[in-house]
């Protein structure tokens, strides 16, 4: 039984994964925010155990995970969790730059430094999902967009590094997904929201799984998904 560590598995990509993950039979470590959003997922996810980590404060995460058990071994950790505010640059404010930049990039790279150490002994897996916005950036997602690209230099960095120690890293790039976040999305766009032009969560969660189970003689660095409709 493998054991898996999972940011965002409230909703969308990373509730599909999670579930996935319970129903054949793995040992899911769930991040909340608070100790009421942890409540709500161990409801969720019968048999999960949950750990209270705010995303949004990744100076305390360290403090957070030095209170709280935490599994002797990682087979993987799947950094989900995001969030996404747009805005032209010239209006962005640094409250949602910083705000961006914690919960997207510096809490996934903290997560990963205090869990490393169990990551090694199990020569587990890494994955970062990430955006198409991580690849190419438009007008007016300039904070969304930088804290995807960083990620992604992240996982290259980690890449490099933790070879030799047998941890694996890939980063996920989905398009447009039909979630709670995309609804979001189009409405500060603008536009009307019709999930059925989008990718299912459960589509992504079949890739993420695919870079987790692969053979150990293999490795997926990057991988694209787009909207097939």
């Amino acid at each position: 039984m493998a054991t898996h560590m999972i940011t965002g598995a409230g909703s969308g990509i990373g509730e599909a994964v999670a579930e996935r993950l319970l129903e054949r039979g793995d040992e899911l470590w769930l991040f909340a925010r608070d100790a009421g959003r942890a409540k709500e997922l161990a409801a969720r996810f019968p048999g999960a155990r949950t750990l209270v980590a705010d995303l949004a404060n990744p100076d305390r995460l360290s403090w957070a995970l030095g209170h709280q058990t935490l599994p002797e071994r990682v087979d993987s950790l799947l950094h989900i969790a995001g969030i996404a505010e747009l805005g032209p640059v010239g209006e962005l404010t640094t409250k949602t730059w910083n705000a961006t930049l914690a919960v997207n990039l510096v809490s996934p790279a903290e997560l990963t430094r205090l869990l490393l150490p169990q990551l090694r002994v199990s020569r587990g897996t890494v994955v970062f999902v990430n955006s198409g916005a991580g690849l190419n950036a438009g007008p007016n997602w300039g904070a969304y967009a930088a804290s995807k690209h960083g990620l992604k230099a992240l996982a290259d960095s980690l890449r490099g590094e933790e070879h030799a120690n047998g941890v694996r890293v890939t980063s996920v790039y989905p398009g447009r997904t039909a979630t709670a976040m995309q609804a979001k999305v189009h409405q500060q766009e603008g536009k009307a929201y019709d999930p059925g032009q989008w990718i299912d969560p459960k589509s992504v969660a079949d890739t993420i799984l695919l870079a987790i189970d692969l053979p150990r003689d293999a490795e997926i660095n990057d991988l694209t998904v787009r909207p097939g409709r």
